[in-house]
């Protein structure tokens, strides 16, 4: 389970439930998808974890207590619904509908002559925002941090909750991420005209 195992159940009627949900857990939406779209890096699967993070978030809302920090409490099951999915999905084969393949290949429409070049068009898509192009290729670890701290502004107790992983696990880490991404912007660095030791 995502949420608190110990934190003791409120017994919250419809109205506060919604008062709540709408009140705490709302204005944090698009924080919440940036989280997400950063953990995923595709707009599709950023809005279903963010849809399954706030269909969670109401499930258990009994989990919740008023007055805590309610953007940590939907960050953690965020994230712990993002290491569940990826884990779920890494160990299923990809799927492909050959059936379709082989009725698009077959048709009259194809035009054999301007069938793209897959690795022209997978490196047109690469070219873009540096910055984020560098945090992007970070471990899902690592970017987790860097988001959480430099993008979200989470302390470092409220990020050791939310990752479920001691203080000092989130400083070396938060460390190291920095350091990789300071490594693979250096050259970026040059060419816009600072200076790098």
């Amino acid at each position: 389970m995502e949420l608190e195992e110990n934190s003791p159940k409120q017994n919250y009627t419809e109205a506060e439930k919604q008062n709540i949900f709408h009140g705490e857990f709302m204005p944090h939406i698009n924080s919440m998808y940036n989280f997400a779209y950063r953990l995923t890096l595709d707009s599709d699967d950023a809005k279903d974890l963010l849809q399954d993070t706030y269909l969670k978030a109401y499930r258990f809302i009994e989990s919740f207590q008023k007055g805590t920090n309610a953007k940590a409490w939907l960050f953690r099951i965020l994230k712990n619904s993002f290491i569940n999915d990826y884990r779920k999905k890494s160990k299923e084969p990809s799927k492909v509908d050959y059936q379709e393949v082989e009725s698009y290949y077959n048709s009259e429409e194809v035009d054999r002559q301007i069938t793209p070049d897959l690795r022209v068009e997978a490196l047109k898509d690469m070219i873009g925002d540096e910055i984020s192009n560098a945090l992007n290729a970070l471990d899902v670890d690592f970017r987790t941090v860097i988001i959480l701290c430099d993008l979200e502004g989470f302390k470092y107790e409220e990020m050791a909750k939310i990752l479920d992983i001691p203080i000092g696990t989130v400083r070396s880490r938060l460390h190291r991420a920095r350091n990789l991404l300071k490594e693979k912007l250096s050259e970026y660095a040059k060419q816009m005209g600072y200076k790098t030791a």
